[in-house]
């Protein structure tokens, strides 16, 4: 029987991996998008994707496109960090509606943002949630939305994750702070404390989890939430190593970020302001425990972390 997945926000790092993972898997992939055309062209890499014209704050179109879809994931962010109380709930929404229509899996890929600063380094999914920002307290609306459209009849996916790093990454803290993409290593920038702890998420291997677990559908619960432990580094600025030792520089200087900048530029540029009120997740010492999901699949899809920073550093031109 054909399976079918739509994705909301394929041209993201996130959607567009998940969107190579369930097409390995045999999947019938659908992208909406409000250019089809454009996007074809743009991502042609994404090979056998069905470009269907629409927007995700439209959920007709969002319903239409899922007709006999098995699958929705919802990978759509307000690009730039930009109006997210505006657009993320409502975006939401017509991912609700479109999953509820076509009985379908609704998929999250979650973030650490709904966790505040006072908690123990390593969280597992009944760590409480108590965000102390604008963002992390919409990421935990968007969750609860979830639990209570799954009473509904909605089933929900929801696996959490660090910061996304890959060869596809698109608009992360990896290509738009540690590195400069298009550019070979001269140095790698480390926004956090030294010493706190990190999570990083090579999202080849969160795709792959993902499908993985998709692919165990009778076996999940209407709502069911995992964490992805990915690349966990205790020492923060041992990520900052491994990147330059993966570009096989591993003398390169690591340099602070500079923080000051964003704070003079931040009542001028929204993006700005948003990085900082994010920045506590650069200070605080943050893990996430996969126990539920190991004991779910056996084993976490795992890339060792030297060959997914080359990988990455390739697929950015910062390689040679």
């Amino acid at each position: 029987m054909e399976r079918i997945a739509l994705i909301i926000g394929a041209t993201g790092g996130i959607g567009s991996e998940t969107a190579r993972a369930l097409l390995a898997a045999g999947f019938r992939v659908r992208a909406l998008n409000r250019d089809p055309e454009r996007a074809k062209k743009t991502f042609a890499a994404l090979g056998a994707v069905e470009w269907w014209q629409g927007d995700a704050l439209n959920p007709s179109d969002v319903v239409a496109a899922a007709a006999g879809a098995s699958v929705v994931v919802h990978a759509a962010n307000p690009p730039g960090y930009k109006n997210w109380r505006g657009l993320a709930l409502p975006m939401l929404e017509s991912s609700i509606a479109a999953a509820k229509a076509a009985n379908a899996r609704l998929v999250l890929p979650g973030t650490v943002y709904n966790f505040g600063p006072n908690l123990p380094v390593l969280l597992d999914e009944a760590a409480p949630q108590e965000p102390v920002t604008r963002k992390g307290k919409i990421r935990v609306a968007m969750e609860e939305r979830l639990r209570e459209a799954s009473r509904d009849g909605v089933r929900v996916l929801i696996v959490r994750a660090g910061d996304f790093f890959g060869p596809r990454a698109g608009n992360s803290w990896f290509s738009q702070g540690l590195v400069k993409p298009g550019k070979p290593l001269r140095s790698v920038v480390y926004p956090g404390q030294r010493e706190a702890s990190h999570a990083w998420a090579y999202l080849p291997d969160l795709a792959a989890t993902i499908v993985a677990l998709l692919q165990r559908e009778a076996e999940l619960k209407p709502f069911d939430v995992f964490h992805f432990k990915g690349h966990s580094f205790e020492r923060g600025v041992a990520f900052a190593e491994a990147t330059r030792a993966a570009a096989g520089a591993p003398n390169l200087p690591i340099r602070r970020f500079p923080w000051f900048a964003i704070y003079l530029l931040a009542p001028f540029i929204e993006t700005f302001r948003e990085m900082l009120e994010m920045r506590y997740l650069w200070k605080t010492s943050l893990l996430l425990d996969n126990h539920k999901l190991v004991a779910f699949l056996g084993a976490e899809p795992h890339t060792p972390v030297d060959q997914a920073l080359r990988a990455t550093l390739s697929g950015l031109g910062c390689s040679g």
